[in-house]
């Protein structure tokens, strides 16, 4: 039996959370709503929706209204680690949460590749 698209994108998430220092994925619409995640126990799918589809709107809007152009990622560090935002397609966005020892270069190349995946998905 053929796979459903979430189903696909929930593979593809796991797969990109095989990266050293990833520990959860979710695809959420420009909108806040989830389209597709792999995110651990307790961390609650609406809120990470909510907050990514924010940090977006936020983070475009600065973008463009401080002459930086077409935003391509947003990030956030905090003691215990880094929230990444980056867009996947017109309609989405990848948020994925690393720990604090994660290598940053990496985990943006293995994002940018999930992104374009993930965006012909959605």
């Amino acid at each position: 039996m053929a796979k459903s698209r979430t189903e696909m994108m929930v593979d593809r998430l796991r797969d990109l959370q095989r990266t050293e220092g990833i520990e959860a994925s979710a695809v959420v619409s420009v909108d806040g709503l989830i389209i597709a995640s792999a995110l651990p126990a307790g961390v609650e799918e609406d809120r990470v929706s909510a907050m990514s589809a924010a940090m977006l709107s936020l983070g475009e809007r600065i973008a463009s209204e401080l002459g930086r152009g077409i935003l391509d990622q947003v990030y956030i560090r905090g003691d215990n680690g880094y929230v990444i935002l980056m867009a996947s397609g017109e309609e989405a966005v990848l948020t994925v949460l690393a720990d604090k020892e994660a290598r940053l270069g990496l985990i943006f190349l293995e994002m940018r590749r999930a992104a374009e995946d993930l965006a012909k998905l959605v």
